[in-house]
Formats: structure tokens, sequence, C-alpha cells
């Protein structure tokens, strides 16, 4: 037996014996002499409180909100997708209700993702795993599939006599229901995934009849299988060995970070409490374990931070309905930080530091980004250009002496509707710009589709008087809707003018 001697204690230290933690557990070699220990079943209590309630509307929300935006229907003109949010890989585009991103603004795309970052960072810095108490998506599918669990088989206590029981029809029907039902949720998990790369109605219509894309099928077969497996069977143990989170996390806590704790300073020596016994002289944790049975992760907050707690507050819910039951005052477990239950214990008043330095770094960070990123959608040009020379010929030396460059405009319209644009060019005083098929010696004016990109071939033509040197630096511009575009070029002729 392992003997643990209390951090603190009021009289005397208490000897215990170590609860073992789930990752413990699981890292253990079985009697055998097995490679590795087959994984423990963990069988969390339904619990009431604030946090599960909280855990709730939560759960209810996000699952909501991943469902249901596929379906959201956003009008737009033309042939263009009147989905709201759709990554449309087909047609190279990404569309977030007004806004649509094009493969060349990638730059967006890595924004989003260093916000989400810095975001994480200073919430988990600020109050800890948040995110994997409250919204990380195997959490919050686990959460779910544990709640079918209990619908079918009972809670805690009754589901442990139904595995340890041999198998009857009335064992068989409730695991068929809770698996069928849990497939059931797989399934609609990678069906709405699909749906957010692809025109929803549609797809719907052509996934039941077989002409859907066979990447919406290998993809809802992925997502079904992994979001079953991941939710049902595996669980704390996809948060323990797979994700790397819990332990990037650690560098980014101190003993300021608000976490699930237990305040040691109020608990300890802990031990049983008959209804009368005097409280003087000992700490108010009672030793229930009831804060054990309601974790998800099966393991024992009283041990202190551990790699495994996602800081669910499930516990907190747990001990708070047993403070109330022997008549102590709840939060024995409660959001707190190590650095105030030190300071409780010295008979000091927590102070809690918000402003540190690595939370001041990771919200100016987190400004910086985003402000950057503001900035550039705000002011993004609608229109872009791109000038392609002709490589063969470089250019042509025509019958009176007048050199000629052959170009091709590609001009991308991220509007949702036509634009008329007028094409300029600079760089070579008198240049004559024409297009085949177009009057010359007039303004060229062109009809940039939605939405797509327009092609252009374009000559430009200059009298040799006019041409300085071989290699001429030019830029084209573009004029509509109040707003200029240029883009770089050169005028080559291949000698300059004597």
């Amino acid at each position: 037996m392992t003997v643990v001697i209390d951090r603190v204690s009021r009289t005397e230290p208490v000897a215990r014996e170590a609860p073992v933690s789930a990752a413990e557990r699981v890292r253990k070699k079985d009697a055998g002499g097995g490679l590795y220990k087959p994984r423990t079943p963990i069988y969390p209590k339904l619990v009431h409180g604030k946090w599960r309630a909280i855990k709730w509307a939560l759960l209810i929300v996000m699952l909501g909100i991943y469902y249901v935006t596929p379906w959201i229907r956003w009008d737009r003109p033309g042939k263009l997708p009147d989905q709201a949010v759709l990554v449309d890989f087909a047609g190279r585009r990404f569309y977030f209700f007004d806004i649509q991103l094009w493969p060349q603004e990638v730059h967006f795309i890595t924004g989003l993702l260093i916000i989400a970052a810095l975001g994480l960072f200073l919430a988990t810095a600020l109050f800890g795993r948040l995110w994997c108490g409250y919204a990380c998506p195997q959490t919050v599918w686990t959460d779910l599939f544990i709640h079918v669990e209990r619908l079918f088989e009972g809670d805690r206590n009754a589901r442990m006599r139904l595995d340890a029981a041999p198998w009857s029809l009335d064992k068989a029907w409730r695991k068929a229901g809770k698996h069928l039902t849990w497939l059931a949720i797989g399934f609609g998990t990678g069906g709405a995934w699909i749906f957010y790369y692809h025109d929803a109605p549609s797809l719907l219509r052509d996934f039941w009849i077989g002409q859907a894309p066979a990447t919406a099928y290998i993809f809802c077969f992925l997502l079904t299988a992994t979001t079953y497996v991941f939710a049902g069977f595996m669980r704390e143990q996809v948060c323990i060995y797979m994700c790397p989170w819990p332990r990037i996390q650690g560098a980014m806590l101190d003993r300021h970070s608000l976490q699930v704790t237990y305040r040691y300073d109020r608990g300890e020596p802990r031990g049983a409490h008959k209804k009368g016994q005097d409280w003087a002289g000992r700490g108010d944790c009672i030793d229930c374990r009831q804060c054990i049975v309601a974790c998800p992760m099966g393991i024992d907050i009283r041990q202190g931070p551990q790699l495994e707690c996602i800081n669910c507050a499930l516990c907190i819910d747990a001990c708070d309905e047993i403070m109330v039951k022997v008549g102590r005052p709840k939060a024995l477990i409660a959001f707190d930080t190590d650095a105030a239950v030190v300071e409780r214990e010295q008979g000091q008043t927590p102070r809690y530091r918000f402003l540190r330095s690595r939370t001041v770094f990771y919200a100016v960070a987190l400004m910086v980004v985003s402000g950057l990123m503001t900035f550039g959608l705000m002011t993004r040009p609608s229109f872009e250009l791109h000038a392609l020379r002709d490589r063969n010929p470089t250019f042509v030396r025509l019958h009176d002496g007048a050199i000629r460059n052959g170009y091709t405009l590609k001009i991308a319209n991220r509007t949702f509707a036509p634009q008329t644009l007028e094409v300029r060019f600079d760089g070579v005083a008198g240049a004559l710009v024409k297009s085949p098929g177009r009057p010359a010696g007039q303004p060229l004016v062109l009809t940039a589709q939605p939405n797509e990109v327009t092609a252009i071939r374009v000559f430009v033509t200059a009298a040799p008087d006019q041409i300085a040197q071989a290699n001429m630096p030019a830029a084209f511009e573009i004029r509509a809707a109040g707003q200029a575009v240029r883009t770089k070029t050169t005028f080559l002729s291949g000698d300059a003018n004597p």
C-alpha cells in the first residue's frame, strides 16, 4: 500500500491509500505479463447542479449549430450556391454568409486558425481547460453517448450490475438499443459533416439514390465510425493518449490560473463523519468519493492538478450536494487557483491576478491578429487583376516600326453582381490598347461576370519614338465602382530606340 501524507493538516497527518487515476490503471501491465492492460470501464454517475446544467445547455447549443448550419439558406444571384456556409472544393470557393474566400486568399483561413489558437491559449491561461470540459467535440459527443447509455441501462450502479450480469433478453435489448442509437448519432454526425462541402438539399437527395460523389459516402462512413468508436468505447483514452492538448496546456497554466480545485486548506484532514459529530479539529471532506464517481475521467480531484482532468466541474456539483446534506458550506471543490488556496491556508485574503505576463501577451496578440484580419476583410478590393505577358513571341515589330506586346488579363470579380470595368495601360506614353473583336481607338471596357475570373486578350502597341529602353516598367489598371486595381508588368521592345 502506498502511503501519501496530506499536504496540509489541521492536526496530525493522515495516512491513506492513494487513489489510482484512470491513466495509471491503463498504463499498468496486467498480471499475465501482457504489453497493455485492457481499458478499465468508467461509470460516471449522473449529478445535478449548476455546472451540469451549463454542460447540458452548451451541448444543445453546439450540437444545434453543427447540425443546423448547413441548412441555413443565403440568397445569392445566378447559379451561385444559396448555402450560407459552404466549402465548395469543386468551385474553389469558401462561402460564409456574405463573405466568400478564393483559393489565393488562404491567408484569411490561416488568420482564422491563428485567432482560434490564441483565443484558446488565453482562455486556458485564465480559466484552465474549459475547451476540454465544455466545447471539445470529443467531450460533447461522449457526454451525449453517456446520456444515451443511461437512458437504456440506468445510472452508474445499474450499468455496473448490467455489465456484470449474464446475458439475457433484457440485457440484449438494452445493449442493442444503446449501440443502434450510438450508430444513428454517428451517422448523423457524418451526414452533417458532408453537407458543409456540398449543397445540402441536393446532396441529401443524391445521397439516398446513390448519385452523390464517392467522397461523400467515404467521409460519411469515416465520421460515423470515428464518432461511434471514440465516443462510445475509447472516451477518456482519446483525451489521455491521442490528444496532444492536455500536454500543451501545461505550458499555459500557472499558479494563478483558475481550475477545478480541491480546497485542501478547508477539506483536510478528511475522514468519515457521522450525523451530530463535532467538526472541530477536522476538515470538511468526509471522504465520500462522490467526486470520483461523478468524474467522466475517473480521477480523484483531491490529488491536485492532473493531466486527465478536463475541468468539466461535475465533481463540484457532486461535492456541493454532499456538503448541503452534511450542513457544511458549498465550494469545497470549486474553480480556484493554487495561489489562492495557499494564501487562505496562510491566513491571507486571496488575490486573483488575471493580468499576468502570459495573459497580456495572448490578449495583445489576439487583438493584433484580429485587427489585421478585420482590416484585411474590410479593405480587400472587390476585384483582382493579373497580367500574363506573351512569352513567344515576346514582342512583334510591325511594318511601320511600332512594337506590339501581347498580354492575357485575368480579372477576378469577387462581387455577386456583373461589373463594367475600364482597362487602362500606363508606362509607355501614347501606347494603344486594343482587344480582338473590340473597336480600336476607344477606351477598353468589358463586363466581368459575378464570382468568376474573366480572361481577355489585350495588345499594346507603342510608336518607335516612345520607346526609351528595351525593358520598360508598365502597369495595367482596372476601374469600376469607385475602385482602382493595378498590377505591374513590362513592355519589351528588344532594344532601345537610337
